[in-house]
């Protein structure tokens, strides 16, 4: 019997009527990364997504398939101040296990390109652990690799 595979996909931007949507989208990060809580234990409410998702500032796509979310991306427009132009920084991108290798992040990226260039960005940002192998050959495959160090600085309540 020959292997099913999965059915293709479309890749969707977020607006701000899309809250059931960026939901699953929520889930899907918390499945992927194992950080369900993270993900899933205090959503913003339907009002904050809306003024996020309407926004100028932040980016939300997703690869569906049959309705659902097999894949997405989260992304930031970071207005710079030396020159008027922006950088797309990707702080989120997770795809399905079972809709691994089959062009998903890829395409989300490729959705992604014109969306910057309309929001005035010169470049896409993305970041990945030494540890991911496969996030680390998909960006040398779409960009050019760079070589810095990230530090967290803890932020102390008043």
């Amino acid at each position: 019997m020959p292997a099913t595979r999965p059915p293709p996909f479309t890749i969707h931007r977020f607006g701000a009527g899309d809250i059931r949507l960026f939901r699953r989208l929520l889930a899907l990060f918390g499945r992927v990364f194992e950080e369900p809580a993270t993900y899933g234990d205090a959503q913003p409410d339907d009002a904050y997504l809306q003024r996020l998702l309407g926004g100028d500032g932040f980016v939300a796509l997703g690869a569906v398939a049959d309705g659902e979310v097999i894949g997405g991306l989260a992304a930031y427009v970071l207005p710079k101040f030396e020159q008027a132009r922006s950088e797309i920084y990707v702080y989120d991108l997770a795809v399905d296990a079972a809709h691994r290798r089959r062009g998903v992040a890829t395409a989300l990226f490729t959705a992604l390109q014109p969306i910057a260039a309309e929001a005035g960005a010169y470049v896409i940002i993305v970041q990945a652990d030494l540890p991911d192998a496969p996030a680390i050959a998909l960006y040398d495959k779409l960009g050019r690799r760079e070589t810095v160090l990230h530090f967290d600085i803890a932020v102390t309540p008043r």
